[in-house]
């Protein structure tokens, strides 16, 4: 690959060049449960600078792969792989996170939501994505990743049916837990600190900052490598 083009699809192009998900985030564009759109359509619905956006893209694209980086082609490990590493590396990630990160934000939300309103509504938002995305993983442990376990070993339309019914139930659920966290970013102004905030303010922001972006990847890596494999 030399350059992508506005053909390519942006949860294409992150299986490429894993860092070009931090300039779609950049400029709002969906690489996780929306990213099997082509960019084209995407600059066009969007009304998005094509050529200033594909410029920076192939800029950094070029300058990253003049570098030495290892990136793992995903579509070539095996379904029992891809779920090893989800649950090891993003379920033990949330699961142990989530409640830790819940008590900054009930914290900054009691102690300045009088001036900064807005925190109300994060305070409502990280709950809601805290209780969705639990029930979620242990779903996806208990009774959906050992499906396509089976599956892999024993194959059959009917298990193929019954993971694709899971899967599509759990697409949902992806979709509702990433417009969670576009609103949050969207009410904390990209997870930018106010200019008076406390440290305890700057390490919530920070935090929501990387629990979105591990999300983003662990959805990505379900949505479009594990279920395609199925």
């Amino acid at each position: 690959m030399t350059e992508f083009t506005v053909e390519h699809k942006p949860a294409d192009i992150v299986k490429i060049y894993p860092k070009a998900s931090d300039l779609f985030k950049k400029r709002r564009i969906d690489f996780c449960c929306g990213g099997d759109r082509p960019l084209r359509e995407v600059f066009k619905e969007r009304k998005i600078d094509e050529s200033a956006v594909m410029a920076e893209l192939n800029h950094s694209y070029q300058n990253w792969r003049k570098e030495d980086h290892e990136v793992i082609d995903w579509d070539a490990k095996t379904p029992s792989e891809l779920i090893d590493h989800i649950v090891h590396k993003y379920h033990s990630y949330l699961y142990e996170e989530l409640p830790a990160l819940g008590k900054f934000v009930s914290k900054i939300f009691r102690v300045h939501g009088k001036n900064h309103p807005h925190l109300k509504e994060l305070h409502r938002l990280y709950n809601q994505f805290k209780l969705d995305m639990e029930e979620h993983s242990i779903k996806e442990e208990e009774e959906v990743f050992p499906l396509i376990k089976e599956y892999e070993e024993n194959p059959s339309n009917e298990l193929l049916e019954q993971i694709h019914t899971a899967n599509g139930g759990l697409e949902n659920e992806h979709d509702a837990s990433g417009d969670i966290l576009k609103r949050m970013r969207e009410i904390t102004n990209g997870f930018q600190p106010p200019s008076d905030a406390c440290n305890s303010y700057r390490i919530t922001y920070a935090r929501l900052a990387e629990l979105e972006n591990d999300t983003f990847q662990h959805i990505h890596l379900e949505n479009h490598v594990l279920f395609k494999q199925l």
